[in-house]
C-alpha cells in the first residue's frame, strides 16, 4: 500500500511517499481502508520532534511512529475474530493518536475502541476533520472548563480546527459564545453560530470591560495575567494551544493562581477515547456541529498540506484525501 513515512525529524520535506506492507488485523483489530485523514497540531510535533520534551513519547532521536496521521475516515475491510462492534463494509471514523498513529496511508489496523461509525450525513473528508479537534474542544470545555448553560464563553483562536468545533460545541451546551479571530474569518464565526465575534486586529478583549465565565485559549500569545483579569470571579481559563511562552505560564503560574484565588487557570492534553468520540458523533448526526474545512490535498501533496498548515492561518481543518 502507499503511505507517508517519516524516518527522521525535520520539515515537511522529510516525509516520504512510499510503498509499505499492508497491515493484517490482529484478533482485536479492525482493518480500515482510509478514504481521508486530517492534520492537527500533534502531527507537527510528530513531524518535527518539537518541543523536545515530546520526543520522550514520540522517539528521542527519530520518530517512533513511522506513519503519521491521527484522524481518519474510511470503510471497514476486515475485522479480527474478537471484534464485536464493526463488520466489513461499514463506514467509520476515529482518532489513531492513542493507538500508534498511521492515518496517512491507504490502510490501517487499529483496535475497535479507536473508532465509531461515521455520521451518515458527513463526507469522508468532513468525518476525518472531526475526531481529534472535536474531542479536544469537548474535553477542554466540558471536562476542564466545567461549562454550564447560560455562561459567557470566549474562544481565542475561534476560526481554526479546534476553535470552530469549540464555538459550536459551546453553543450546543447552552453557552453565550464570543469568538476571537482575524478580520477575514469573521464570516466563518457567524456561519457557525457565534453570538459575538471580536477582530483581534482592532480590539483587545483583555482590555475590555466584558468578563467571561470560561475562556478557551486555542491560539494566541497573551500573558496569563491578561486572561486572568478577563475572567469573572470563579471563572476558568483553559490553555489548549498558542505560543510556547503562554503554555509555559499556564503550566507553571496557572496552578499557583488556581490555589491562591477563586479563578482557575491551567492547561490540558486531549485524551482520545471512544466514549467522547460517540458523544461528538451524536452532535454531528444531529447537525449541532459541522466540520469546517479550509483545503483538501491529495496524499501525494502532503508536503504542501503541511507547509500550509504550518503557516497557522487555516480556516478550520486541512484534510488529506487518501482514496
Amino acid at each position: 500500500m502507499k503511505a507517508i513515512v517519516s524516518n527522521k525529524y525535520g520539515p515537511p520535506d522529510a516525509l516520504e511517499l512510499t510503498e509499505v506492507e499492508k497491515p493484517i488485523p490482529k484478533d482485536n483489530q479492525v482493518l480500515v481502508k482510509i478514504h481521508a485523514a486530517s492534520i492537527n497540531f500533534g502531527n507537527l510535533v510528530l513531524l518535527k520532534g518539537e518541543p523536545f520534551l515530546a520526543r520522550f513519547a514520540f522517539g528521542l532521536f527519530k520518530p517512533k511512529y513511522r506513519i503519521p496521521g491521527g484522524d481518519i475516515a474510511g470503510q471497514v475491510e476486515a475485522v479480527g475474530k474478537n471484534v464485536q462492534q464493526f463488520k466489513p463494509g461499514e463506514d467509520v471514523f476515529g482518532d489513531l493518536s492513542g493507538f500508534g498513529w498511521g492515518g496517512f496511508a491507504e490502510y490501517v489496523s487499529v483496535p475497535e475502541s479507536a473508532l465509531a461509525l461515521k455520521p451518515a450525513n458527513l463526507s469522508y473528508e468532513e468525518a476525518a476533520a472531526a475526531p481529534m479537534a472535536g474531542v479536544t474542544a469537548l474535553q477542554g470545555l466540558r471536562d476542564k472548563g466545567k461549562i454550564q448553560s447560560g455562561q459567557k464563553v470566549l474562544i481565542n483562536g475561534a476560526s481554526g480546527g479546534v476553535g470552530t468545533f469549540a464555538v459550536q460545541i459551546a453553543k450546543s451546551l447552552g453557552a453565550e459564545v464570543t469568538g476571537v479571530c482575524s478580520p477575514r474569518n469573521l464570516d466563518i464565526l457567524q456561519s457557525i453560530g457565534a453570538d459575538h465575534a471580536i477582530d483581534y486586529t482592532k480590539d483587545d478583549f483583555t482590555q475590555e470591560a466584558e468578563k467571561y465565565d470560561l475562556i478557551l485559549g486555542v491560539n494566541g500569545h497573551k500573558p496569563i495575567s491578561a486572561y486572568k483579569r478577563t475572567l469573572n470571579p470563579n471563572g476558568i481559563f483553559v490553555h489548549v494551544g498558542g505560543s510556547s511562552a503562554q503554555m509555559f505560564q499556564a503550566m507553571t503560574l496557572g496552578p499557583w493562581i488556581s490555589m491562591t484565588g477563586s479563578k482557575k487557570m491551567g492547561t490540558f492534553l486531549q485524551r482520545p477515547n471512544q466514549k467522547d468520540l460517540l458523544f461528538l458523533k451524536e452532535l454531528l448526526d444531529n447537525g449541532k456541529v459541522k466540520p469546517v474545512i479550509d483545503r483538501c490535498y491529495k496524499l501525494s501533496e502532503v508536503h504542501e498540506a503541511f507547509r500550509y498548515f504550518e503557516e497557522g492561518h487555516s480556516q478550520g481543518k486541512v484534510v488529506i484525501t487518501v482514496s
